[in-house]
């Protein structure tokens, strides 16, 4: 059995430390949220998998590989000889001001099936599902792909995260809230910040004002919405502010861990990873708030998505004095 299942689009990632357009050096890797959580529960020591769809490429080709070496399951992955691999640029044009750029329309990830997912799904039987608002924006295909492998793993009876991942780029608030709001009576976590509560339900749109500003996260009247449709765990992130759980037995808040922020993409997606290693682990709710703020902190401190994701034995080096040298 499979720890954890992610699906959704992984791609070619470029990165520049200055702006793209005046050319220059860049680094090769590969970026996408559910591959980046994938690759954080497999450091972290799980089983981890991830089903997404590939070009017959070399980008495609690297995705793969990089997902292999992190100890991710890629045997659900397919590769399509029809369309291309999906690529990301970041360039940097002020000190974390990251811009990103897309080339995926169309791409084979963006054309994630069903028959994808209901393979994945038979055949690893995960303890978890996670799955983001991304990928179901991308096609009319990955939107199905996404409703069939929550609704299928909650009928199994696997632990299903959703984290919102609302990206304006790709669809409105009003087309994210269609598509979600029905998947949330399937979820057992949902993941979002603050401002993110309003696409999941009416209510939440007085909770935008801030995290923090009443003490569990901003999230009020929202959240007991959110959690009256099913989910036993509500987690609102609200980046340095920390973040707060809430359920049923209460509300739970953790600062989030004091560190110098390189580059903070793939924060949230570190976090959601630290979040649920907490929960295969049976940690008590401040155990998987601590591990979930602790990998972000360790994300940010890092140029790249997934690079400065840390391993179970690294977790305590945060506890080292800044500037520590360990001989």
């Amino acid at each position: 059995m499979t720890d954890v299942l992610t699906i959704g689009e992984a791609m070619a990632s470029l990165r520049s430390h200055s702006a793209l357009r005046l050319g220059g050096a860049v680094r090769l890797s590969i970026a996408g949220s559910e591959s980046n959580v994938a690759i954080g529960l497999s450091r972290l020591g799980h089983r981890a998998a991830w089903i997404g769809a590939v070009g017959d490429d070399e980008p495609g080709q690297l995705v793969l590989r990089t997902l292999r070496a992190e100890g991710v399951d890629v045997s659900g992955a397919r590769v399509s000889d029809t369309s291309f691999t999906g690529f990301i640029a970041f360039d940097q044009p002020a000190h974390d001001v990251t811009r990103v750029s897309y080339h995926r329309r169309g791409s084979a990830g963006a054309m994630v099936s069903r028959e994808d997912a209901e393979v994945g799904l038979e055949r690893l039987r995960p303890r978890v599902v996670h799955v983001t608002g991304i990928t179901p924006a991308l096609s009319p295909e990955a939107r199905a792909a996404t409703e069939y492998v929550v609704q299928a793993a909650a009928a199994q009876g696997s632990i299903v995260s959703l984290d919102v991942n609302f990206r304006r780029r790709l669809w409105s608030e009003k087309e994210a809230a269609a598509c979600l709001r029905p998947l949330i009576p399937s979820a057992s976590i949902v993941f979002a910040s603050a401002d993110e509560l309003g696409i999941l339900t009416d209510a939440g749109a007085d909770a935008s004002g801030g995290a923090g500003v009443d003490g569990d996260g901003g999230a009020g009247a929202a959240v007991a919405a959110v959690l009256e449709a099913g989910p036993r765990e509500v987690v609102v992130t609200a980046g340095g502010e920390g973040a707060w759980t809430h359920s049923p037995a209460g509300v739970v808040h953790r600062a989030a861990r004091k560190t110098v922020v390189v580059d903070s993409i793939g924060a949230g997606d570190a976090f959601v990873a630290g979040y649920l290693s907490g929960v295969l682990d049976e940690l008590p709710v401040e155990g998987r708030l601590e591990r979930a703020v602790a990998c972000g902190a360790f994300c940010v401190g890092v140029r790249g998505d997934w690079e400065g994701l840390p391993t179970r034995d690294e977790l305590a080096l945060l506890g080292h004095d800044p500037g520590s040298a360990l001989r």
